[in-house]
């Protein structure tokens, strides 16, 4: 008679989460005094609220040169949270993101009680930093994730015979756009035309559904293959198509690329896809500064983004970023272009 098996494992119960940190104006935070860190806005993790400080000087005299992290818990109550954490930048490639993962599950889980945290001391030498890819236009940024263990315990196991890997139809529909295999329709964007495939442009997209089957379809043009589309930008689109087949927004690799994703987001509200549009406001936000609040904001007003208009509305809310966003042209072509913005704002701001 054969033995019977069986299995069990200790497992975490945890939760994982990340936030996004963009540092602007680089330069001008190194008269930050050695030792002396910057708040991020607190943000939710794992039920507990953290934030993030920034060390432009390092934390301390003996990594001046460097700049430094930290992770602190930010809420009241003597019970330690356990969690681990690491910084890393973004926009990095699949190896450095598996590197990353890697590193992330084997670090250190301690423990934070309120007001108190664990210090990344030498995230990047500034040199180095200054003369990386990270840092464009003055600015750089950083994602923290963060692992929050709620408690140990047993799980039972039974003997798997079967493993069964991970859903990898986003890489199939990606490889699809790709390799244009099956494609049904061409899309002119720019005097360049890209492929791709109506039934999952109709299933992703009712602008797209109506385009290409409904009554919009654009007569002898639809029938042959061939779309032309006006206002867009190849670049733009093909974020869009690599969204409608993959569900994933990557902005690795294209220049300004806040900017970039300002026009994906207008793309994304001209085609009925709301969940890639909050994913282009969610980015947008990190990049609020007294340069592209203007921008920033009479895209919110022309698009229904309330997010990003409440982060630029909470970022002015500084009495100095507001008078040195009162200095700028974009502050003069709000006036002129979306005065009841421009008094929302002003109301809300200044005192009576």
């Amino acid at each position: 008679m054969s033995p019977s098996g069986s299995a069990s494992a200790i497992v975490a119960d945890k939760t994982e989460g990340y936030h996004f940190l963009t540092i602007h104006d680089y330069s001008r935070t190194k008269g930050v005094p050695i030792g002396e860190g910057i708040g991020s806005q607190p943000f939710t993790v794992g039920g507990h609220r953290w934030c993030i400080y920034y060390y432009p000087n390092g934390d301390r005299t003996e990594v001046a040169d460097y700049v430094s992290f930290s992770l602190e818990l930010e809420e009241d109550g003597a019970t330690a949270v356990k969690a681990h954490f690491r910084f890393c930048f973004t926009g990095e490639g699949e190896e450095e993101e598996a590197k990353h993962a890697a590193l992330l599950a084997l670090a250190s889980v301690d423990e934070y009680t309120s007001g108190n945290g664990w210090v990344c001391t030498k995230f990047i030498n500034r040199k180095v930093l200054e003369n990386s890819k990270h840092l464009k236009n003055n600015s750089f940024m950083v994602r923290c994730d963060i692992v929050v263990i709620h408690r140990y315990g047993s799980a039972y196991n039974p003997v798997a015979y079967v493993s069964v890997p991970p859903c990898d139809s986003s890489q199939d529909f990606g490889e699809l756009l790709e390799t244009e295999k099956g494609a049904d329709v061409v899309f002119e964007v720019g005097g360049k035309t890209v492929a791709a495939h109506r039934c999952i442009l109709a299933a992703r997209s009712p602008v797209f559904a109506a385009e290409l089957f409904g009554p919009m379809k654009e007569g002898n043009a639809a029938t042959a293959g061939v779309v032309h589309l006006e206002d867009m930008e190849m670049e733009v689109f093909k974020a869009l198509l690599r969204y409608a087949y993959t569900s994933s927004l990557s902005l690795q690799g294209m220049a300004n690329d806040h900017v970039t994703c300002q026009k994906i987001l207008v793309a994304a509200d001209r085609y009925g896809m709301g969940r890639l549009k909050l994913l282009c406001e969610e980015w947008i936000c990190e990049c609020i500064d007294v340069d592209t609040a203007a921008t920033i904001l009479a895209l919110a007003e022309r698009h229904h983004c309330e997010g990003p208009k409440k982060a630029c509305f909470d970022f002015l809310a500084d009495p100095a970023k507001l008078r040195a966003f009162m200095a700028t042209g974009g502050f003069q072509y709000l006036w002129e272009s979306c005065p009841s913005l421009m008094m929302e704002l002003m109301d809300m701001c200044l005192p009576y």
